[in-house]
């Protein structure tokens, strides 16, 4: 089978995609990117598309007719005629989407079909604000382009090898029997990390690391050559470390008062947890770490201050499940991009033996630890999307 690999990450009010074209070996880096681009501000009132090609030279750029509702689904049925019209482009031959949830059967990228879409949607309750978005293109694309081969990969899959202990919470049994576990997120960007850190040591076997995926959501992941042995983000994406608008980790008993004294109803719980907590919460300004780097006010100095705070103590815990520690690497947009967040973090890790070069970290250099330095820190930039072609290029491409 020979054509282009087309990737989906669906949210709510946006659609990214990305398209590549396979190289000869079977590598995610051997992939050519051909165009990256996304919908925002889909079902809104000024829905907009912009479209790179694979240097970051701009193709479209342009807003998009409001006569009606661009929904998700205009905006898949406007990009197939897009890719169909351009000269140059080879045809479609499969469609890879990143889908949040697998549970704990789907511990590898399949191939999706009818029956596959409808037990995956059965988890939904699981992850209800992403599991219905990252399946609704899967299923227009079945109805569309019922012969185009598509595949589900998830990011729950990377951690889906850890320890009993590592997932399980202190429960009774028959609620970790019905699913209430840690599955651990962020497991396409781990998986690619770690794959990126093996070539930059020039071996499989990288010891024992911290990946730190910094973002608007942000998670730790502890791996042991390449395996994760455990996660800072467990039964839902809420969990562990203070996100752009999320909580991270929270007394249970927070969400008891919050129901039992204040009167809050679950949506408004919910609401309060996903969408106004974090650094926006924290600050009372923005949930940009680049805003609250840039702002001299109290709260925005705060919420840089719990971040770091609760990122170093969340290394330590990971460093003592790995026992010790040989490389801290940063990535996602926090991670690739803010200095400062780094120089704290790795002060607050000086006593695992890391020293940080200001130099390389001022410049966003690839390695920014010293020489001398007993543990590696690394920067290096994610690309879900690419892992996400590499796995759609595994099933539906190459022969068995």
């Amino acid at each position: 089978m020979s054509g282009e690999l087309l990737v989906i990450n669906n949210g709510s009010s946006s659609l990214k995609f990305a398209v590549f074209t396979p190289g000869a070996e079977a590598e995610p880096d051997a992939l050519a990117l051909r165009a990256r681009g996304h919908f925002s501000g889909l079902g809104g009132a000024r829905p907009h598309l912009l479209i790179r090609d694979g240097a970051g030279a701009t193709l479209t750029d342009e807003a998009l007719a409001t006569d009606r509702v661009f929904d998700q689904a205009a905006a898949l049925q406007r990009l197939l005629a897009w890719l169909e019209g351009q000269a140059g482009f080879e045809r479609i031959a499969a469609v890879g989407h990143r889908v949040v949830h697998g549970g704990r059967d789907y511990r590898q990228p399949v191939r999706l079909d009818a029956p596959t879409l409808t037990r995956l949607e059965a988890l939904t309750p699981l992850a209800p604000l992403h599991q219905p978005h990252s399946l609704a293109p899967a299923r227009l694309l079945a109805s569309l382009r019922p012969e185009l081969p598509q595949v589900a990969c998830f990011d729950t899959s990377f951690h889906s090898g850890q320890s009993w202990v590592a997932q399980a919470y202190a429960l009774p049994q028959r609620l970790s029997e019905s699913g209430i576990v840690r599955y651990g997120f962020h497991g396409l960007s781990y998986e690619y990390v770690s794959r990126r850190l093996a070539r930059q040591l020039g071996r499989a076997e990288t010891g024992r690391v911290v990946m730190a995926h910094l973002g608007n959501g942000a998670s730790l992941c502890a791996t042991r050559d390449g395996a994760s042995i455990a996660s800072s983000m467990g039964f839902t994406t809420l969990d562990g470390l203070p996100m752009g608008t999320r909580c991270g980790y929270l007394d249970p008993g927070v969400v008891l008062h919050l129901l039992q004294q204040e009167g809050l109803t679950p949506e408004q719980v919910a609401r309060l947890l996903y969408h106004e907590s974090g650094l926006l919460g924290v600050s009372g300004l923005s949930a940009d770490m680049r805003v609250l780097l840039d702002s001299r006010e109290d709260g925005a100095r705060a919420a840089i201050e719990l971040f770091v705070h609760r990122l170093v103590r969340e290394i330590g815990a990971l460093a003592a499940v790995l026992g010790g520690l040989d490389h801290l690497v940063f990535t996602a947009g926090i991670g690739e991009h803010a200095a400062p967040i780094r120089a704290a973090v790795a002060a607050g890790c000086a006593w695992l033996g890391l020293e940080l070069d200001p130099a390389a970290n001022a410049t966003h250099s690839t390695r920014i630890s010293t020489e001398a330095s007993r543990v590696g820190a690394w920067i290096i930039p994610t690309d879900e999307e690419r892992m996400i072609a590499h796995h759609t290029r595994c099933l539906c491409m190459d022969p068995d």
